[in-house]
């Protein structure tokens, strides 16, 4: 049991065990305090949810950093949790006592970032921020966790989410504009529902063009700009093998006729035989196509230049002048905002694939299995 003693100055002392058998002490201005200290710590030790009252000084930010050497996750998704702490949880709480942090101060922060963040943004600081903050209640730095309870904005859907491109457009508007090295990548994407990393890590073992089929065996992953394969896909729902359509296998064995592929390398491959990277892909050669489809704002001839027009994410419209349409073209596609993703174009299959069962009468189940 602990005891209280008064001090000459007129204060009071509470000197008590922890649970390891160290003795701790904490002064008050009263004995009554003190009294209810002791109290509470007994009941804590009993009850085995004590924790040490200078526990809490530990800084969020070494604890975070801590918590983060003990990741067993994938590299992609480490390397996407380190930059939302990097940019918007540590320059918030790293420098606060983990005792300091209160439910209020998490809110107004979360409120304030929902003004100028994506929802999308927001809600992985706060799971972030709510996973540090757990682990530390689980090793009793604090009682209790101040990021449970705090209501993070609802996302709306936007015009922009989950667009659809038809098979008439791809094939007659999208297809034809893309450079002739990654057209087949667009189209076995759009033909087989693939994911970005599973159709840039497609290598010549997994294509049967005889058959008819492709199979998903491996995927891509790029980290800080680095790629490499990855000897699975997504989820184990994820190895699986998908149909081609007579006009996806006559568009790749072209591709494979003219950039053939080598066995330990991808099917479509950049300029030194490596695998693409969609954050390139997607800025110079994805948005482009878009923009010359005629899908992604507006190039429009004027006299000997052109005339770049597109609208931000505001809906505030923009017009430039560009001496060459290549350009005219590179300022629409870097400033539109939207457009359709590479993504979509998985959407689109599985669209595409309903509408099919529709026609014919499928079943749902069967759609699943197709897909």
């Amino acid at each position: 049991m602990g005891f209280i003693r008064k001090e000459p100055n007129g204060r009071w002392r509470a000197y008590y065990r922890d649970p390891a058998g160290r003795q701790r002490n904490k002064r008050f201005g009263t004995k009554k305090e003190a009294s209810g200290f002791l109290a509470e710590m007994e009941t804590a030790k009993a009850r085995g949810s004590y924790v040490a009252p200078t526990a809490g000084r530990t800084l969020f930010g070494d604890y975070a950093a801590r918590w983060m050497e003990s990741w067993n996750t994938e590299a992609t998704t480490a390397a996407r949790d380190a930059s939302i702490m990097r940019t918007h949880v540590l320059p918030q709480w790293g420098a606060w006592q983990l005792a300091k942090i209160d439910q209020l101060a998490i809110q107004s922060w979360i409120t304030a970032l929902g003004k100028n963040r994506s929802r999308a943004t927001v809600a992985e600081a706060h799971r972030l921020t709510l996973a540090v903050l757990r682990s530390a209640v689980r090793n009793r730095l604090i009682p209790f966790n101040p990021a449970e309870g705090i209501r993070v904005p609802r996302r709306r859907k936007q015009d922009t989410d989950e667009r659809i491109v038809s098979r008439h457009e791809l094939r007659t508007a999208l297809l034809p504009v893309l450079p002739a090295r990654h057209c087949a990548i667009v189209a076995t994407a759009a033909g087989t529902g693939l994911r970005w990393g599973e159709v840039a890590g497609l290598r010549r073992d997994a294509l049967d063009l005889d058959g008819r089929s492709l199979s998903v065996l491996r995927t891509v992953i790029e980290v800080s700009g680095n790629t490499s394969f990855k000897a699975f896909p997504k989820s184990s729902a994820g190895r699986r093998t998908v149909p081609m359509p007579a006009w996806l296998v006559r568009i790749v064995g072209e591709h494979l006729e003219r950039w053939p592929a080598d066995s330990s390398g991808p099917v479509f491959a950049n300029e030194v035989g490596g695998p693409l990277r969609r954050t390139v892909f997607r800025s110079r050669i994805w948005r482009p196509a878009l923009v010359r489809a005629g899908m992604l704002g507006k190039v429009v001839p004027d006299g000997d230049h052109f005339r770049a027009e597109w609208t931000d994410a505001a809906r505030a419209s923009y017009t430039e002048e560009a001496a060459t349409e290549p350009t005219a073209v590179k300022l629409v596609a870097r400033n539109q905002a939207g457009g359709l993703r590479f993504h979509d174009l998985r959407h689109s299959y599985a669209t595409w694939l309903v509408i099919r069962s529709v026609a014919s009468g499928a079943t749902r189940e069967g759609i699943r299995r197709v897909a």
